[in-house]
């Protein structure tokens, strides 16, 4: 995926796909001397046997990830998403079960891109 400067700016919702599962999240910042992404999650759609199940993300922590393996989120598949989420009041105490799909899906989602041998499609693996 080839991913311009003008994509990744500062409030735009991006999407991280892996397997059934979509990661929405703001953009922060982007770091271009390391083509890193800083983001904030958002949430995270997962497709169940052609049903949606919504987790909010919104107080987990941040990420700083390859920025090719962004791509921009369509508003029409963000905004009906959003909204489920936006008119919840955010948790008082952090939510163990979403930070763990989190977690499981960003071990999931790195291992694969680790065990390809050029990273995601368009990626050229992770600078360091």
């Amino acid at each position: 995926m080839d991913i311009s400067l003008n994509f990744l700016q500062p409030g735009q919702i991006v999407s991280l796909e892996h397997g059934d599962r979509n990661l929405y999240a703001e953009v922060i910042q982007f770091v271009v001397s390391r083509q890193l992404c800083w983001v904030r999650p958002l949430l995270m759609v997962s497709f169940i046997q052609e049903s949606l199940l919504v987790t909010d993300l919104r107080d987990s922590s941040d990420l700083l990830w390859p920025a090719n393996l962004f791509r921009p989120a369509l508003d029409t598949e963000v905004i009906s998403l959003l909204s489920q989420v936006l008119a919840k009041e955010p948790k008082s105490e952090p939510d163990s079960a979403a930070k763990q799909q989190l977690n499981q899906f960003i071990h999931q989602l790195w291992q694969a891109y680790q065990d390809s041998a050029e990273g995601y499609p368009g990626g050229t693996g992770v600078q360091t």
